[in-house]
Order: C-alpha cells, then sequence, then structure tokens
C-alpha cells in the first residue's frame, strides 16, 4: 500500500507515528516505576523499616505422622518421647526388682512369714507394670514397613505379636505362681520374670539418645554390671555355706555378723583374685572355688575392658585435641619457630577446646546427610545470617545452601582479621567477641568496634565497583569467634540463584554509591529525555548560513543594535578608569563633568568608545576626533578652553543616528 503524496496526508501519517511512538515510551517508563515500587533495591530513597522485606526463620509444619493411638520416636514430640522413655524406666524398675531380690530371697533368709504380704505385694505390682505395657504401650509402637511409618493400630498390633519381644514378654508373665499352693513361697518360681530384659535395653539406648553427656550413665551402667556379678556371687556362696553348714569349715560362712556384707566381701575378694581366702577342703567347696577363679578371670577382665573403652570412648576429643597439639608443637620445635608464635598457637588450641568442645566442627558434621547438617545450620547460624542486610529478600534455599558452607574460625587478641589494601575474598559473620576496625597515621585510632551479630567484608564477595579490595585494618579485640562465608562458595551457589545474584549486585552497587548525592534534578530529566529525546543539533552548514543572514537586513541592523546596548555597561566601567587618570586641579572638575557628558552621549547614540577613532560615524557631529582623544586617552597638561567649550556645545546637541 502506498503512502498519500499530499502534505496534509504525510503530516497527518508523521504525527499519528509520532503519538505512538510516545504511548510506547510512557507505557515504558510506567512499567519501570512500578519495577521500582516493587523492587526495595530499586527505590531512590530507603523504605521503612517496617514495610522491609525482611528473612524469617522458617516454621517447619510438623506432618501428622503420629497417630492418636500410637507412640513411637521417629517423628514425635519431645514431650511424647520423654513419656514413653520414662515408662520405660519404670518398666526397668520393675525387672531390676525381680533381678537383684529373686537370688536374695531364695539364698539368704530375708523372707519370712512375718513379712511375706510386703514381698508379694511387690511382686504383684512389678506384674501389673508388665501386663500394662504389654497391653497398652507395646502395640502402640509405630514401625517402619518399606520406608513408611504404620501408623494403622491393627498393623502395630500385628507387628508387635509378631516379634520375639512379644514372645519373651509373655513368657515372662509365666504364672508360675499357681505353684505357691503347692511348695510355697519360693521366689525361684518368679524366675520367668528376668525374661523382660528387652525393656531394660531399650531403656538404656532411649536414655542415651536423650542425655548430653551419655558416656556417665554408661560407666554407671558398666559399674553396675560389676556389682551385679559380685552379688550373685555372694547369693551362691551363702548359698553353698548353708549346704555344707553354717561354720562347718573354714571356708564357709561362720553365720556371724551381717550375713549379706560378710558373703559379699567372700566374693570381693574371689572375683577379682586377691587372695588370703581359706583353703576349700572338701570337694564342693573346691569346685565351687575353680569355678569362682575361672568366673573371676574373664568376668573381671571383660568388666575392665569395657570401663576401659567407655571412658576411652568419653575422652576420645580430648585424645584427639592432646594428639594435634602435641604434633604442632613438634613440628614448631623442628623447624625453630619463635617461642611467640608457639605460644599463640597454643593458647589458640586450648580457647579453640574450650569454647568449642571441638577443633574442626566440620569432621564432625560431615559425617551426616546434607538433610541434617541443613537443619543443624539453620538451628545455630539462621538467626546470624537472617541479620546481614546484604542477603535480605534473597531466595531462602539460597540462604540454607549457604549456611552449609560457613566455617568456624577463632582470632586471638590482636589477630588481623582483615588488613587494608589486601584482596578480600571472604566474609566475616561475628559469632562471639569484638573486633575494632583500627586505621589512621600509626594504624592504631580505634574507627568503630563491631560485636556480635555484626557483618563484615560482604562487598568483596561480588567485587562490585572496584570494591575487592580491604578499606581498612580490622583486628580483633579479644577472642573473636568468627564465621567466614568464602567467595568461591557464594560463586558456586549463585550459580544456581540467578534472580539472587542479580539482587545481591544492585544491593552491593547501591551499599557502595549511597553516601553519593545525585544531582539535582537528575531522576526528572532522565525520565523526561526517556519519554521526549532532546532535538538534534543543527548542522554546521545551517549555523553559518543563519549567521550570514542575520547580519544582513534589518535583522542584522538590529543585533547590531542589540550588542552597542549589551555595551553600555563596559562603556560606565571606562568612564569610572578614565575618572581616575590624573589633571591639574583647576581643570579636573571641568574635564570629569564634560567626559560624562561625552560617554553619556556616545551611549544614547549605541557607539562604544571605538567609534571614536571613526571619522565616518563622527563626520556629523562636533567636534571632530581629534577633540575627543586627548580628553578620553591621555592624561596630558591642561588644554585650551575652548576646547571645552566645543565640547560641551557637542554633547547638548541632539542625537542623530549614526
Amino acid at each position: 500500500m502506498e503512502r498519500p503524496t499530499s502534505a496534509a496526508s504525510q503530516k497527518s501519517i508523521v504525527v499519528s507515528e509520532r503519538l505512538q511512538d510516545l504511548v510506547q515510551l510512557f507505557k515504558q517508563r510506567t512499567g519501570r516505576a512500578k519495577d521500582r515500587l516493587i523492587d526495595p533495591d530499586e527505590s531512590e530513597e530507603e523504605s521503612p523499616s517496617s514495610c522491609e522485606f525482611q528473612l524469617t526463620q522458617p516454621k517447619l509444619h510438623q506432618q501428622p505422622f503420629i497417630h492418636q493411638s500410637s507412640i513411637h520416636p521417629f517423628h514425635v514430640s519431645c514431650t511424647v518421647y520423654l513419656i514413653y522413655v520414662l515408662w520405660l524406666f519404670f518398666v526397668t524398675c520393675a525387672w531390676n526388682w525381680n533381678v537383684w531380690l529373686i537370688p536374695v530371697r531364695w539364698a539368704f533368709p530375708y523372707q519370712t512369714p512375718e513379712n511375706i504380704h510386703w514381698w508379694l505385694l511387690a511382686d504383684y505390682f512389678c506384674d501389673a507394670i508388665y501386663i500394662i505395657d504389654i497391653v497398652i504401650f507395646q502395640p502402640r509402637l509405630q514401625f517402619v514397613r518399606g520406608g513408611d511409618i504404620v501408623v494403622c493400630s491393627a498393623n502395630m498390633r500385628e507387628n508387635y505379636m509378631s516379634t520375639q519381644r512379644f514372645k519373651m514378654d509373655v513368657l515372662s508373665l509365666l504364672p508360675l505362681d499357681i505353684l505357691y499352693f503347692k511348695t510355697g513361697v519360693n521366689s525361684l518360681l518368679r524366675f520367668p520374670r528376668l525374661l523382660k530384659y528387652m525393656a531394660f535395653f531399650e531403656f538404656n539406648d532411649r536414655l542415651e539418645a536423650v542425655m548430653s553427656k551419655a558416656y556417665i550413665y554408661r560407666v554407671i551402667r558398666t559399674t553396675a554390671y560389676l556389682l551385679y556379678s559380685l552379688h550373685c556371687n555372694a547369693c551362691l556362696f551363702y548359698w553353698g555355706s548353708d549346704y555344707e553348714g553354717l561354720g562347718s569349715t573354714k571356708w564357709v560362712y561362720n553365720g556371724k555378723g551381717n550375713s549379706y556384707i560378710r558373703c559379699y566381701y567372700f566374693a570381693v575378694k574371689t572375683l577379682i583374685t586377691i587372695g588370703g581366702l581359706p583353703d576349700p577342703t572338701t570337694v564342693f567347696e573346691i569346685t565351687f572355688q575353680l569355678v569362682n577363679y575361672f568366673v573371676g578371670v574373664f568376668a573381671f577382665s571383660i568388666m575392665i575392658g569395657q570401663m576401659r573403652d567407655v571412658i576411652g570412648a568419653a575422652t576420645a576429643g580430648q585424645s584427639y585435641y592432646r594428639a594435634c597439639m602435641d604434633s604442632t608443637i613438634k613440628y614448631m620445635s623442628t623447624y625453630r619457630i619463635p617461642r611467640e608464635v608457639q605460644n599463640r598457637v597454643k593458647i589458640w588450641y586450648d580457647y579453640t577446646w574450650q569454647s568449642q568442645g571441638m577443633l574442626d566442627e566440620r569432621e564432625l558434621l560431615n559425617q551426616l546427610p546434607d538433610k541434617m547438617r541443613l537443619d543443624i545450620a539453620v538451628d545455630v547460624n539462621y538467626s546470624i545470617i537472617s541479620k546481614v542486610a546484604l542477603f535480605q529478600g534473597c531466595d531462602r534455599q539460597m540462604i540454607f545452601d549457604m549456611l552449609i558452607r560457613l566455617k568456624s574460625v577463632v582470632y586471638l587478641p590482636g589477630d588481623y582479621v582483615c588488613k587494608k589494601g589486601e584482596i578480600g575474598r571472604e566474609m566475616y559473620i561475628i559469632k562471639a567477641g569484638e573486633v575494632q576496625v583500627v586505621g589512621g597515621p600509626d594504624g592504631k585510632t580505634v574507627f568503630v568496634t563491631l560485636r556480635a551479630g555484626s557483618v563484615f567484608g560482604e562487598i568483596s564477595l561480588l567485587a562490585v565497583g572496584g570494591g575487592n579490595r580491604r578499606t581498612a585494618n580490622v583486628v580483633a579485640h579479644g577472642f573473636a569467634n568468627l564465621f567466614i562465608l568464602d567467595k568461591k562458595d557464594l560463586a558456586a551457589i549463585l550459580v544456581h540463584y540467578p534472580e539472587s545474584q542479580k539482587l545481591l549486585r544492585k544491593k552491593a552497587k547501591k551499599m557502595l554509591t549511597k553516601d553519593k548525592k545525585p544531582e539535582e534534578g537528575q531522576g526528572a530529566a532522565k525520565d523526561a529525555a526517556e519519554v521526549i529525546p532532546p532535538r538534534p543539533e543543527t548542522p554546521k552548514l545551517f549555523k553559518a548560513a543563519l549567521e550570514v543572514t542575520e547580519k544582513s537586513g534589518i535583522k542584522g541592523t538590529f543585533a547590531k543594535l542589540k550588542e552597542t546596548y549589551k555595551a553600555g555597561p563596559l562603556l560606565e566601567v571606562r568612564t569610572t578608569q578614565c575618572n581616575s587618570l590624573t589633571c591639574p586641579p583647576k581643570h579636573t572638575q571641568a574635564k570629569t563633568h564634560i567626559r560624562t557628558l561625552v560617554l553619556h552621549r556616545l551611549w544614547k547614540l549605541g557607539l562604544s568608545s571605538a567609534h571614536i577613532y571613526s571619522p565616518p560615524l563622527l563626520s556629523p557631529l562636533a567636534p571632530p576626533p581629534p577633540c575627543l582623544r586627548p580628553l578620553l586617552c591621555t592624561a596630558d597638561p591642561p588644554y585650551p578652553a575652548h576646547w571645552y567649550r566645543r565640547m560641551k556645545t557637542w554633547c547638548l546637541k541632539p542625537p542623530t543616528a549614526p
């Protein structure tokens, strides 16, 4: 389709196209303004603190893994878990009642017809605890099948009944007590109650899981094993003495004093093989003593070895710390490191171990899956990272990935965290302690003190605007524990979060230029220029043609008058300069008056001082230029009086255009 050739049509098309362009430009400017309102980093001013988007610690929604009629520490709350551990404690107490007192009641004459009802009451109370555990608690335990947590009541009951524990629990309640009516109350008939041992070991595992120092309980439990073995041996020794006859020989118990204490003393000397005991005389005594020695050697060796393992596991961390420190000291001594440096290294080892309980926590966390490491890092470090203004508004998953990369470093008093001018490759977050920003001529002037929760060096991570060099010295004021985020780690994270990378760069540029004041009206002019672009510059050829046109015709005449009018103030300055010339006293007043009149006359005519030397312009005037030249430009001796009269006449003459 051809464009119309008429002038009106062409003008209409041009105007229409220009209006469409203006509409598009206005839409673009509106979109940019909208982006600045939505994105706080594009705004010219800081948004109010109440409106800033701040990262908040995520609230993990607990999924309903717990059935209302089930308990198990897979995904249960801490309260339910502790309740279950408390119940296992009661079951363990009932089991220990049977384990410790059944041998005592069988061997020693502590169960009498006078107190038999108290013994039976305690026995059946423990049986009731067994029954409650089998009927109520154990069938309501969740279990894992194919990776899924089963919470169905019927399935949980069926699973418990199919386990070995259910069979042992049922056997532990074997009702042999009905034989009391035939044999009397014999504690050996309650021996099946000892088959409830699985509850005891489960309680040990659960209790160690909730204790912060589980090795203490392990030491107590190992000691209890040793005491129980001595307890059983004491019961057997009293039974053997009663079988042989109390006091019948020197080897057996003579029946004097506290029977349990004396028999227990014999068991200690026998199992630990201390010696100093009477020699057995009968075959029974010799056999009994041989078994005691044989069991004592192995049992006591096992107990000692287990105790060593427990204590060794409890002090494994400190042993590793000592080994590392000794190796480092040996290395420094080999290479003759200065004593001052060696002392600082020792101080670092001591403080790191006392404050953290380990030298490198990352070695411990590396054994855990990434998800668990993330959970620990969120609980420990998220509150600190969320205070960093540079990371506010970034992707939350990016923050989580960053938490895993943080490294904990301890600085000694006086250590330089970073120095002025060096390349910045880390960002520092103060976990504990204080650091000082120092400088000045002597390098000791403290500019600011940063405390726990403060952050510095974050700009160097992005190196925006040449900000990758340190601008000041940062020194640890005391012992300072800092988190360090390496630049390489951040770059590896930002590869997967391009939007957060753009946001961080915008914030970094803004932090670098926040102290620079923008030029007045710069923003408005920028927007206006985007919508209505400036008129293009006039070509030089057209400028030359316009200058020639302006110098000719009526317009050129008026332009010259305009230039001479602008030169009027310059003449006044020239008058002042001429008035300062020296003249004889009797002619000074007259000459000054005449000079002022002449200059005023020239100004009214639209002439400048240069016209004085132009005869064609002054030809219609009187007197001729030679009369004006000495008056205006020289300070010669007094002139004739007729010169002053001719000047006065010329100045009072009506002006005529040149």
